[in-house]
């Protein structure tokens, strides 16, 4: 009998998306200087412009079957392969977190880079 309840890697998979697509407030996105580099034109505003295509990229990737948790797709930014990674630490942002299903003591950190970066 089907009670509705999502299994463990559906709600982290579920959480993980809401910090993918801006919902998660307490969320962390980091672009590696190579990425930026790789789609930059050198100024402060072309590097502006290059995380907004790569976030773009970022909230309409799809995920792999090997990813059931949504945590790591490769995605194409301006002919520049580029990768994402979802990680999830405790509330100080120190250790993993011990419930990644629990969102109140769950912070997520999104990692955006290119493939050799990983």
């Amino acid at each position: 009998m089907d009670d509705g309840a999502q299994s463990k890697p559906e709600r982290i998979a579920d959480l993980k998306d809401e910090a993918r697509h801006g919902r998660d407030r307490t969320a962390r996105i980091v672009f590696t200087t190579n990425l930026l580099d790789a789609l930059g034109d050198g100024s402060g505003l072309g590097d502006l412009r290059a995380q907004a295509r790569v976030m773009k990229a970022m909230r309409e990737c799809a995920f792999g079957s090997g990813s059931p948790e949504r945590d790591m797709a490769w995605f194409e930014v301006d002919g520049v392969k580029a990768m994402m990674k979802i990680d999830y630490y405790d509330r100080s942002f120190e250790w993993g977190s011990e419930d990644p299903t629990d969102a109140s003591m769950t912070r997520r950190v999104i990692t955006l880079m290119l493939p050799q970066d990983y």
